[in-house]
This record gives structure tokens, C-alpha cells and sequence, in this order.
């Protein structure tokens, strides 16, 4: 949503697209998750009264119109996308089908995953966990607005302490709020290091990808 309040800004959508086209000519194959929260909430809908199963396939649906626009404007600057959707819309795009997305990743595609799980009560944090397992990652980036994992919430607390890298199991047992308690399990059971950082700095993901910029790392304790 960029600068905005809500909806979809071309101009965010644009930069981050250029990201990950410049991670893909890298060299990097790349599956994509988005979320939804910029078009709606599925929890915050909750509070206002509507039931729960019908706010959380509201929220599936906003990341359909997400992974639309991003694969636009993927397009636009010549990357090859597919957008499968955890729920079946044929007309809008293609099922999520395992073996069809791990092809097109062969052909250099890349692959955008929408619609999280497919199933209410679950976040998309979860759904990115559940396709990293599913595509065989070998590791699970997520973008989002500070530059790692801190020991409280940098926005609010002035002297937060960064972690470089920490274990799933500090992230559970502190309640680090990296992802949703489910979706670390599944990294963790399948040792899938989640890599934070902040993706509204531009040119950050391809840094972080390269072990230049500013993350955190989480993964299991070495034995």
C-alpha cells in the first residue's frame, strides 16, 4: 500500500517487482507469498462482528487481487510469472498444484502463491510456511517493515535489541512475534531458516539474499 492508508500502490508494487527480478537474474529461483492486509483484515473485520470463516476467505480473496498486481507488474518488465491460488478460481488464475509450480519454476518462472492456505483460522505467514515445505526452500524471506527480530517492538521501545540470528525455539518460548507460532513450527520441524528484513529499503532484498544486508536469521540451534 505504500505511503497510502489502504489499497494497492503501482509505484511500491513497482519497486518491489524490480527487486525481485533483479533476484531472479541473479540466479535465485524464487516462489512468491503475499498477504492481504492492505486491502483487509480478516481478524480486525472479526472485531467489528463478522464471523470469523467468512472475514478470514475475505482476507484469502484480497491476496488474489495482490498477486494479481504483482504479477502485472512482474510482467511489465519481462519476468514470466504463474499465480496459483490455495482457493480454485479458474478464471482468474491456476490451482495450486505442486508439481505444475515446481515446472514452472524449472522453466524460470516465477511462481506467486495466493490465497494462503486455502482454510479460515490460518494466517498467511502460515501459508508461506506451508508452501516453503511444500516447494523443498531452502529458506523462507519475509519482507516486512523493520530489519530483523528485536526483543520488543522497536517502534515502541527505544533501546529493542536486535537479534542476528536466533533460534525457533527462543522465538516460541519469548513469544518474538517473527510469525505466528504455527507457521515457525513448520520451519522448524522442517529446518527452514526464516530470513527477516526489512523490504522497504530499496535494493535490501537482494543484498540480504547475497548475506550483505541487514537480517535476522532463524534456525535451529547447531548441535
Amino acid at each position: 500500500m505504500g505511503p497510502s492508508q489502504f489499497g494497492i500502490d503501482p509505484a511500491t508494487v513497482a519497486r518491489v517487482a524490480d527487486e525481485i527480478r533483479a533476484a531472479r537474474e541473479a540466479g535465485y529461483q524464487l516462489c512468491i507469498v503475499v498477504g492481504g492486509g492492505n486491502i483487509f483484515r480478516g481478524l480486525a473485520a472479526t472485531a467489528r462482528g463478522i464471523e470469523r470463516s467468512s472475514a478470514d476467505y475475505m482476507g484469502m480473496l484480497a491476496t488474489v487481487m495482490n498477486a494479481l498486481a504483482v504479477q502485472n507488474a512482474l510482467e511489465c518488465i519481462g519476468v514470466d510469472t504463474r499465480v496459483q491460488s490455495a482457493i480454485p478460481m479458474p478464471t482468474v488464475c491456476e490451482p495450486f498444484i505442486r508439481r505444475r509450480a515446481e515446472r514452472h519454476m524449472e522453466k524460470g518462472r516465477v511462481v506467486i502463491f495466493a490465497a494462503g492456505t486455502g482454510n479460515p483460522f490460518f494466517t498467511t505467514d502460515s501459508g508461506a510456511a506451508l508452501r516453503a515445505a511444500e516447494m523443498k526452500c531452502d529458506a523462507l524471506f519475509k519482507g516486512t517493515s523493520v530489519d530483523g527480530v528485536y526483543d520488543a517492538d522497536p517502534k515502541k521501545v527505544n533501546n529493542a535489541k536486535r537479534y542476528d540470528s536466533v533460534s525457533f525455539n527462543r522465538v516460541l518460548a519469548d513469544d518474538l512475534k517473527v510469525m505466528d507460532a504455527s507457521a515457525t513450527a513448520l520451519c522448524r520441524d522442517n529446518n527452514i531458516p526464516i530470513v527477516v528484513f526489512n523490504i522497504r529499503e530499496q535494493g535490501n532484498f537482494s543484498r540480504v539474499l547475497d548475506g550483505e544486508g541487514v537480517s535476522t536469521i532463524v534456525c535451529n540451534e547447531e548441535e
